[in-house]
């Protein structure tokens, strides 16, 4: 029995967040649950699922569980804020145990899976630096249709494979720029050491950032168009996730 669309009494009212419905009031096939980084908010990521369009594909946006300190704005999905004085810099690989609980148990597991009936494969996260760590972490124990990572690597407590059959079968694409990145040989070294299937995409631009143009958009799009399931065929070139 496929899945049904998302409504709001399907998640506990702690979780914040925006649903999309898939465009064309086409049936909710596939689910795109979207993470943002570090000190924003659920709403522009929300605004990123409607210009996706993607068939079929319901999006939920999700909203860091915590807030940044001292007034800043924003939220983050780190179980505190912590600064590298080695480094002089923020460390966004500050534990995720607060922000696997909502994303992983509350949005998926009890609300996608349990409530809405849809399956691990029918499910697709696309993260953003810390919210791509978050996505990536929940791959490397639950199996889904495929984990986009922006600028965000494996966090540091995912760093060995957690399922006793060996590797994780999610698909994974990570991205991120030419130069001050946190997607280095050896980030991706590491994800291939847990996840079975992982594609690399460097841009030519420095810093890790979203796309800003087709040309850094379409690997994304490849992906999903590759994954995404569809109960009006499966269309030619696609990839079936077992």
């Amino acid at each position: 029995m496929p899945g049904r669309l998302p409504t709001k009494s399907d998640f506990p009212s702690s979780v914040i967040f925006s649903i999309t419905p898939p465009p064309d009031s086409q049936p909710p096939t596939n689910v795109l649950v979207l993470l943002h980084g570090f000190g924003d908010t659920h709403v522009p990521f929300s605004s990123l699922g409607k210009s996706l369009a993607l068939p079929e594909t319901a999006c939920i946006s999700v909203q860091g569980p915590m807030m940044l300190p001292l007034d800043l704005g924003g939220f983050h999905w780190g179980d505190d804020v912590v600064f590298d004085q080695a480094k002089g810099e923020l460390d966004v690989d500050a534990g995720f145990e607060r922000a696997m609980g909502l994303v992983k148990e509350d949005v998926v597991r009890r609300g996608l899976l349990e409530k809405c009936g849809y399956e691990g494969r029918d499910v697709f996260v696309f993260g953003f630096g810390q919210g791509g760590m978050v996505g990536l972490a929940m791959a490397a124990s639950v199996q889904l249709g495929g984990v986009v990572s922006i600028g965000g690597p494996l966090p540091s407590s995912e760093l060995t494979p957690s399922l006793a059959s060996g590797k994780a079968k999610t698909p994974v694409l990570v991205l991120g720029g030419s130069s001050n990145t946190l997607i280095g040989a050896s980030a991706v070294s590491k994800m291939k050491g847990v996840f079975e299937s992982v594609e690399y995409k460097s841009w030519s631009k420095p810093h890790d950032s979203m796309p800003g143009s087709r040309e850094e958009m379409l690997p994304i799009m490849q992906f999903f168009g590759g994954r995404l399931r569809s109960r009006r065929g499966v269309p030619e070139g696609s990839i079936e996730v077992s």
